[in-house]
């Protein structure tokens, strides 16, 4: 476009006051870890970094003292760190979860929130139960294999690609009606199976085939970022009107839908995932409006890559606690009937080994 006066600002760069802290540790790795695999275009580009502080980014308070060189308060580092609301740890979860024997499970929230971890850590959590699931995505970014990194018996995972998916609803659509029609007219269908919305419907034909599942055994559903999932909703809420409609009278209490499935708390429980911060609270708290707007009522919250769960003594971090602690009492008080902490993990979740880890039951 011609636009080439650019400059990277990268934020939230965190540098350990305590480097003896493995929390703290483990969080300044991954950020040195990021900046150094920096795309090429963008490594090129002017940088200005803004280091992480003590305090949300929310007001014009917070917002001024960007501004100020001293990243921990003073008065800051003579606190005690502010102790974490008690909430079960996601090996409860996956113990209710196993309890029901089969049902889908839908792991939704923003991206960047630990999605896929959960999906896959719950996943493999209702394998070590004893129970067979699929785990799958309709997430294009998710990285599912990546982070299973193995395979166990009884455990399927694979995703929805759209392209794949697509091809195979143009294929089911051309044999079942190019018989009836001369060259022409197949030309003529398949010229309008190129629209884009032939992908939506090949899409969401895939997501039912996979909620459908949930009757025989477990399906443990990564989505994709709200948008995408909301757009799979609302699919499934025209579906469920256009056979309502078509349906005769009397008739409709025979017919079970993808929304219908949703929308029934024994067979379907969503997880919303976020992150002990103000956005990702206040953006979970928008999706599960959403969702309740479709009549889904959430099953559970699961506050993802806590700091006070996992201990920290960083002075800056320590500082951070207070921040983390208020939205935690918020999503306990107004938010959430059930919530699961998972602390933030010095060794990141990948592999069959480090996932079984979170979800293995607790001794005695």
């Amino acid at each position: 476009m011609g636009l080439g006066n650019q400059r990277l600002a990268i934020n939230g760069v965190f540098h350990a006051t305590d480097p003896r802290d493995p929390v703290a540790r483990s969080i300044e790795a991954l950020g040195r870890q990021a900046l150094a695999e920096l795309p090429a275009p963008l490594a090129a580009l002017p940088r200005d970094e803004v280091p992480l502080h003590a305090f949300d980014m929310v007001g014009l308070p917070a917002l001024r003292a960007l501004f100020e060189p001293e990243i921990v308060p003073r008065q800051a580092r003579r606190q005690t760190v502010p102790a974490t609301p008690d909430a079960p740890a996601l090996d409860r979860l996956a113990d209710e979860l196993a309890a029901a024997g089969r049902g889908l499970i839908m792991v939704m929230g923003k991206g960047g929130v630990g999605k896929t971890t959960i999906a896959a850590a719950l996943a493999v959590g209702l394998v070590q139960r004893g129970h067979s699931v699929h785990l799958s995505t309709t997430d294009p970014a998710a990285h599912l294999a990546v982070t299973v990194a193995g395979e166990l018996p009884d455990l399927q995972v694979d995703r929805i690609d759209p392209k794949e998916e697509t091809q195979r609803y143009i294929d089911k659509v051309m044999a079942s009606r190019s018989s009836d029609l001369d060259a022409q007219g197949q030309a003529l269908l398949r010229e309008d199976l190129r629209s884009p919305c032939t992908e939506e419907v090949a899409v969401f034909h895939a997501f039912s085939r996979i909620v459908s599942e949930g009757r025989s055994a477990f399906v443990v559903l990564d989505t994709a970022s709200t948008g995408h999932s909301l757009l799979l909703m609302d699919a499934a809420g025209a579906y469920h009107r256009q056979i309502m409609r078509e349906f005769p009278t009397g008739t409709a209490g025979r017919v079970v839908t993808p929304l219908m499935r949703l929308q029934d708390p024994a067979y379907t429980r969503i997880l919303i995932v976020t992150l002990p911060e103000v956005t990702p609270v206040s953006q979970a708290a928008a999706l599960q409006e959403d969702l309740r707007r479709a009549r889904i009522e959430p099953y559970a919250w699961v506050i993802n890559k806590s700091i006070g769960a996992a201990g920290t003594h960083d002075a800056l971090l320590a500082a951070r606690l207070d921040g983390e602690r208020r939205q935690m009492e918020r999503v306990a008080a107004h938010l959430a009937t059930r919530i699961y902490v998972v602390p933030w993990l010095t060794e990141p979740p990948i592999g069959l080994a480090e996932l079984s880890k979170l979800t293995a039951s607790a001794p005695g």
